[in-house]
């Protein structure tokens, strides 16, 4: 893949001329710059099409689904599609053992049958706007955190003010570039339907961050509104919105080398670390963190097959977590066999070769130097971090109960009594999805883990005999049980705070976390206050020594187009991938025999009967597709459109060799994998019979 780019400058303004390039996730506002090179390599929109504020564009059928991932829209009836692992958390919650729709899928066949999602939001981004002038305005300098504060804080206001949008301004390139975000934000987010998991998840883990794929990961909601079209929460008479644009589907022929385009919301990258930074990823915190949920998987994969009521509760758990388990592992294996920090020293050698060439641009090499010497001698507070993170956030569940149940115990007698309904809501809801033998093993697990890596530089932490303390405290905390949890509840005035603070889980919970708040969550912002100025100079002097070579700001989750081809890949000797998968495929991968790669009976009958309907190429049916896009997750459901801006398929993963490219892009083997919307709606309309849903959206087929 060659990818022709244009040259952004330190203020992203524009340079003559044009560079080669494979890489980069472009701001929309900045799209006419690549115009005339998106055009000659097939696309037929101009820039005006993808991204205006004057206008309909593509841009107004884009949207960030429920905060980190993209869905689009594609009626005129808000009908919107996201992934099926984006939406894999209201499938889950609408699911039990009477309606089961993870094991079964779920289609609603009226607009009065689709399911209510609160808290689930959908934004769409009304303008982007170059701000950087205006925030430094009057700042002594970038850092001048005080007069930078002030400044965004007017500028949001000013740029929301009588209207019901919301705003935001986001630091690019560590604070040398801001742009405001100026949103709509909808609240009434509807569950329409889902495939089953056989389909939604086919190949599970063993395929995820895998190629060849044939996951049909796709869930389908509706934006509702109120009867003036304006976001509004739930009520029984919101009514299906009513878009500005909504994207067509691409019905052609597909064929290896035909433009693509991605549109949405990517999350991190962080292609500008230093080497030291990246051989600590590499060596010591990704192995720790892998570790870390090795234990937490095991525990729940034991529990979700010993009980369809446990593979219910835990099915959107396992995924989280299993999801950036498995892209780690491949990250790691990916930054070494590229031989990473290697990579990334010769890049420094040049950079500080530069930077000495002239006595202006010294402070340049200053600031790689500092930010080497210091993660070298300052990761291990970055390490406590992450470690942290893993066993208090990502670990035993009873800590999020414990931290939910703070406001009670702080609550005024006023008002005691709201506080004691929003905990019972909110244990309702956690309860539900908990089981205390789970947990248990969990807990066994990760506090001998997290212990260890505690000891070594906390004197605090004291070795606990993990056993007889996780027995202690799931036989009796109020926090493991339900009926122990709301009779406590129910029950809790002033002076219940003296059985509280003698309950085993309490007692452990803080003890230990407020030493991570106070003591190691301070050690890493401080870590962190001290790398971001070096980072920022570092990053201006690759704009200011180095203007002729590709410069593009990280994905901070704000809204970004990526341009490449389908296309295969040979990501190393002697493997050749091809660029797409069919239906035939899934069948051989099902004759395996591995639980991941199930399949319903529909799925035979019709793969055996080659009943496609109008949805095959050449006598198949194709699943999926892998194109040259740059991605991330946050791309997660993001819309891969054609030369036309018709929907091609729904981005859904990278592939083994890709996983590396938050940190290093391999323009060789990274590749963005793609369900093709031609199989979406054949499972929407042959497979599962929602046919009205198919009929809501327009098709192109030229």
């Amino acid at each position: 893949m060659k990818l022709k780019f244009f040259i952004l400058l330190f203020s992203f303004t524009i340079l003559l001329g044009s560079v080669r390039a494979d890489e980069g996730m472009l701001i929309p506002l900045l799209i006419k710059a690549f115009e005339s090179d998106m055009q000659a390599r097939g696309m037929k929109l101009t820039a005006d099409q993808i991204y205006s504020v004057n206008h309909a564009s593509l841009k107004d059928a884009i949207f960030q689904f429920g905060g980190g991932c993209t869905a689009e829209l594609v009626s005129s009836q808000g009908l919107l599609l996201t992934n099926h692992h984006c939406g894999y958390s209201q499938i889950q919650s609408h699911s039990s053992l009477e309606h089961d729709y993870l094991k079964n899928g779920f289609w609603a066949k009226e607009k009065k049958d689709e399911l209510t999602n609160p808290g689930l939001t959908a934004t769409r981004i009304v303008r982007i706007e170059d701000v950087t002038a205006l925030i430094l305005q009057n700042a002594q300098g970038k850092q001048d955190k005080s007069v930078i504060a002030a400044n965004i804080a007017t500028i949001v206001k000013t740029a929301i003010e009588g209207t019901h949008y919301e705003a935001e301004v986001k630091a690019f390139d560590y604070g040398n570039a801001y742009y405001l975000m100026v949103k709509e934000v909808f609240k009434d987010i509807r569950f329409v339907g889902t495939p089953p998991n056989s389909i939604g998840k086919f190949g599970g883990d063993t395929d995820n961050w895998v190629w060849p794929r044939h996951t049909g990961d796709f869930s389908v909601f509706r934006i509702y509104a109120g009867p003036d079209n304006k976001p509004a929460t739930y009520s029984a008479d919101n009514v299906p919105y009513t878009p500005i644009q909504y994207l067509n589907i691409s019905f052609k022929d597909r064929k290896e080398g035909d433009f693509t385009m991605v549109y949405g919301f990517p999350g991190v990258t962080e292609q500008h670390v230093v080497s030291e930074y990246l051989k600590f990823i590499i060596e010591k915190e990704r192995p720790a963190r892998i570790a870390m949920r090795d234990e937490s998987l095991a525990a729940i994969d034991e529990g979700m097959q010993s009980s369809d009521l446990i593979r219910i509760q835990y099915s959107a758990k396992q995924a989280s977590i299993a999801n950036a388990w498995k892209k780690w592992i491949g990250q790691v294996e990916g930054l070494q066999n590229l031989d990473g920090v290697a990579v990334k020293q010769r890049e420094e050698a040049a950079y500080r070769k530069t930077a000495e060439s002239n006595p202006e641009w010294k402070k340049y090499a200053n600031a790689l130097d500092s930010l080497n010497q210091y993660v070298k001698n300052n990761s291990e507070k970055e390490f406590r971090y992450a470690m942290g993170i893993e066993y208090f956030f990502y670990g035993p569940e009873l800590f999020k109960m414990i931290k939910t149940s703070a406001e009670l115990t702080k609550a005024s007698s006023d008002k005691l009594s709201s506080e004691k309904q929003k905990l019972i809501a909110s244990a309702r809801s956690f309860f539900k999805n908990y089981n205390s033998a789970v947990d248990q093993s969990i807990f066994n697990a990760l506090t001998l883990q997290y212990q260890r890596s505690e000891i070594a530089s906390n004197k605090n932490w004291s070795m606990v005999n993990v056993s007889d303390l996780a027995t202690n405290i799931y036989a009796k905390s109020i926090f493991t049980d339900s009926t122990r949890f709301f009779q406590f509840v129910n029950a809790f005035s002033k002076n219940s705070l003296k059985k509280l603070l003698k309950d085993p889980a309490y007692i452990f919970f803080n003890t230990y976390y407020p030493i991570f708040v106070q003591e190691v969550d301070k050690a890493y912002k401080l870590y962190q206050s001290k790398i971001t100025p070096w980072m920022q100079l570092y990053v201006e002097g690759k704009y200011v020594m180095f203007p002729n070579e590709k410069h593009w700001p990280d994905a901070n989750s704000t809204l970004r187009i990526t341009y490449g081809q389908l296309e295969g890949s040979s990501p190393v000797d002697g493997m050749a991938y091809t660029e797409h998968t069919t239906l035939d495929g899934m069948i051989a991968k099902n004759s395996t025999g591995n639980p991941d790669f199930e399949l319903l009976p529909r799925m035979f009958e019709l793969a055996s009967n080659k009943t496609y309907g109008p949805y095959a190429q050449d006598g198949e049916l194709w699943v999926c597709f892998t194109g040259s896009n740059h991605t991330t997750g946050g791309n997660s459901g993001s819309p891969v459109l054609d030369e036309k801006g018709n929907l091609m398929g729904l981005n859904f993963d990278r592939s083994w060799e890709s996983t590396m490219s938050d940190y290093l892009f391999d323009p060789n083997r990274c590749r963005n994998i793609v369900v093709d919307i031609r199989y979406v709606l054949w499972v929407m309309d042959i497979y599962a019979g929602a046919t009205h849903l198919v009929n809501e959206m327009t098709l192109i087929k030229d």
